[in-house]
């Protein structure tokens, strides 16, 4: 049985206690960041071994997985963060086990960008969520005019070394919006500004950008 885990994106709380149990229980536990991981498990001694998954290792450590898997190992694959497969390398194993009829079953927990429209006041019925904006300007900005006609509430991760430029693009593109600026979610310094995107980039230009964002905005 594969397990798709998902894991606090801050406060180390937010676990589910089917999550903790599931992860307790398998034979290994297939992590983004191992080091990052056993940081969670270490806080609720979880003592199962950890295997590294991650973007660079996903196409060759998949088959090894997989492989696992039909030797009859429970894996539970989880992210640094949040619910695997969400803008992470889990997508591909989890396709993998699919086409190979491996069980699976999702113990469901955090997301950054769910948490992320809560917290925002904007319209959730109707959403996109598009993960991380392109880092190379010209892709950045083709992404933003393809959904500058949309009428819906609209989701981009970012990192804060792009932070700025994302946000003149946005202003450019998109007409200065309205943007909520979400950061450091279910942490001590969890933040979420409101204004338009030229004040965010103005405010972010003095004050250095720290952690993940996430930005979302409604043009309709």
């Amino acid at each position: 049985m594969l397990y798709i885990v998902s894991t606090p994106i801050g406060n180390l709380k937010d676990i589910t206690l089917r999550a903790i149990e599931t992860l307790k229980s398998v034979c290994l536990i297939a992590a983004e960041d191992t080091r990052h991981t056993k940081t969670l498990t270490g806080h609720y001694g979880i003592t199962t071994p950890l295997t590294s998954y991650f973007e660079h290792n996903e196409i060759k450590k998949a088959d090894h997985l997989l492989g696992l898997l039909k030797e009859g190992k429970d894996i539970a694959l989880v992210t640094d963060a949040g619910t695997p497969g969400i803008s992470d390398p889990g997508y591909h194993l989890i396709r993998l086990a699919k086409e190979h009829n491996i069980p699976m079953a999702v113990i469901p927990g955090p997301s950054a960008f769910l948490t992320a429209l809560s917290l925002s006041g904007l319209p959730a019925h109707n959403f996109l969520f598009e993960g991380f904006l392109p880092v190379k300007t010209a892709a950045r900005r083709k992404k933003l005019e393809e959904v500058k006609g949309g009428k819906k509430t609209v989701i981009f991760y970012e990192s804060p070394y792009r932070l700025l430029k994302a946000l003149k693009d946005i202003e450019e593109i998109l007409g200065d919006p309205v943007v909520v600026v979400a950061r450091e979610l279910t942490k001590k310094f969890e933040e979420a500004r409101y204004a338009k995107a030229s004040e965010h980039a103005e405010h972010f230009a003095k004050t250095r950008p720290r952690g993940e964002f996430v930005l979302l905005f409604n043009l309709s």
